[in-house]
């Protein structure tokens, strides 16, 4: 029974990052591209923990660490590139 709800939480994290890659490639604002990238670097580190618990395996934890660090750098990356970004156009405008 287990194992059915795991690959079924499997199954909606695919559908989910799917989703997000979508909003990622249509999303009419940069913002919401950095938004739908955060998620599926979440929505990976989720995967890969099922993953980890389905083969009973303690393997998989650097990897998650490693994705985690790396998602968070670069969501602060984003954003800090975002925030120059609006402080350039703004100077431009006055």
């Amino acid at each position: 029974m287990i194992e059915y709800l795991v690959v079924g939480g499997l199954a909606l994290y695919g559908i989910a990052i799917a989703v997000a890659v979508i909003r990622m490639i249509i999303g009419p604002t940069l913002p919401d591209r950095v938004l739908a990238l955060d998620i599926i670097g979440v929505n990976l580190i989720s995967c890969i923990a099922i993953i980890s618990v389905m083969l009973s395996t303690t393997a998989f934890l650097d990897v998650i660490l490693i994705l985690g660090i790396l998602a968070f750098i670069s969501t602060i990356a984003f954003a800090r590139y975002l925030e120059r970004g609006v402080i350039i156009e703004r100077k431009r405008d006055s």
